[in-house]
């Protein structure tokens, strides 16, 4: 490595430290190893440390240089090489660069020459993006993720992964150093006669599961100076608070909503003398009331709705609910609403074609006609709409498949 480089690439993680301190802090957990180019064309990472083409960090200017290397560690802080689970690599691999660039944007960093960036996608995570990627093979990261298997047949779960057993010991004393002492000089590799580090290894599934957590901690860590500095970012703190709450999955979340609202109690009434002089507890239950209202203005398709109500069904034997359903766009289905009984199988009604504009008034609309206070309303959505003016009385789930907020009420993210 020549010593304008190496100065570059000193200078650029200086300054992200003082300018961009949540990004500097990441930026210093990844050792800089130069590579092979024969491999590496650009830059590249695997979550253990950061590789680069010399000739092509050489050609970058200093503001570039700070965007590749916040690049690579976000890569890294998000655990993009756990997340991926059944996905498809390079789709998966486009997704995660469409998701990060436009933060480190956002940021004021000057992007590198090839890096993906489409406006629609701001603000989403990459398993948000994923789906909406029908065409990924005509877009090509500018970079290499290295973390995982070429063949795209091994993602790790979210907070999985992996190590080849006693054979990442290499790998992790890497790792340790970069612990120790990730801010001093710029490392270079021995070189193996081609001009830089061979390819790594994929991870393996302890040091996928280790790695993770270990990033999860430092993206806190950098979190919190970073907003003790008063330099962290709207888009990233939103990012973040996001990634570092529990994650569960939205049917657990949505069982666990529906669970709360059973109305189960125990009665300890004194017995007669004819039973005994003991006090057994004994289950009284009742029925609970809940409305669910499906967006069909196009947004949801039939699959995702049946998947839904599936859902809700399988739930509502359990805790003895009477489900009314309605379908609504910019107003009620004319056919509706539907009620379904604790032992009735829910299921779509019928097949509902997608409508104009999408407005939530009418359900809350409907249940003040009926004078109804149900116990829960779950609303499947994409949140794009308009909403009441005030909440109502009664607790309301929203399971939005997309990005788009909500008011009030609790918002359950589909996907």
């Amino acid at each position: 490595m020549s010593a304008d480089l190496e100065t570059k690439l000193s200078a650029a993680r200086t300054r992200l430290i003082l300018d961009k301190p949540f990004l500097g802090a990441l930026v210093l957990r990844l050792p800089l190893v130069a590579a092979d180019p024969r491999w590496c064309k650009t830059t590249a990472t695997d979550a253990r440390a950061f590789y680069y083409n010399a000739d092509y960090m050489d050609a970058l200017t200093l503001d570039q240089t700070q965007f590749a290397l916040a690049h690579e560690a976000l890569h890294c802080a998000l655990s993009h090489f756990a997340r991926r689970q059944h996905r498809d690599r390079h789709r998966w691999d486009v997704a995660c660069d469409l998701a990060i660039n436009p933060l480190l944007i956002d940021e004021g960093l000057t992007p590198v020459q090839d890096a993906l960036f489409l406006d629609e996608y701001k603000g989403m995570t990459a398993e948000e993006i994923y789906p909406c990627l029908d065409e990924a093979e005509s877009m090509q990261p500018h970079d290499e993720h290295v973390y995982d298997q070429d063949s795209g047949d091994q993602g790790g779960t979210p907070g999985s992964g992996g190590d080849k057993g006693e054979g990442g010991a290499g790998k992790a004393t890497q790792e340790d150093k970069d612990n120790k002492g990730g801010g001093g000089k710029p490392q270079e590799q021995p070189q193996d006669g081609k001009g830089g580090a061979p390819r790594p290894e994929p991870l393996s599934h302890e040091e996928r599961e280790r790695l993770s957590v270990q990033w999860r901690q430092r993206m806190a860590g950098a979190a919190q100076q970073a907003l003790q500095a008063g330099k962290m970012g709207g888009a990233l703190a939103r990012l973040i608070d996001h990634l570092l709450q529990p994650q569960l999955p939205w049917r657990m979340l949505l069982a666990r909503y529906m669970t709360a609202t059973a109305r189960d109690d125990y009665n300890y009434s004194r017995p007669s003398r004819r039973e005994g002089d003991a006090i057994f507890p004994s289950l009284r239950s009742s029925e609970i009331d809940i409305v669910v209202a499906l967006d069909t203005s196009g947004s949801v398709s039939d699959k995702e709705m049946g998947e839904f109500l599936a859902e809700i069904d399988a739930i509502k034997g359990q805790v003895r609910a009477r489900v009314t359903l309605h379908a609504c766009d910019a107003q009620l289905a004319a056919d509706g609403p539907w009620s379904y009984e604790p032992w009735e199988e829910f299921k779509l009604p019928r097949e509902f074609t997608g409508g104009g504009g999408t407005s939530f008034r009418p359900v809350f609309d409907w249940l003040e006609r009926e004078d109804r206070q149900p116990d829960l309303l779950v609303y499947f959505t994409d949140a794009d709409g308009e909403f009441p003016t005030q909440e109502p009385g009664f607790p309301v789930i929203w399971l939005v498949k997309g990005k788009a907020k909500v008011p009030w009420g609790q918002r359950v993210q589909l996907n």
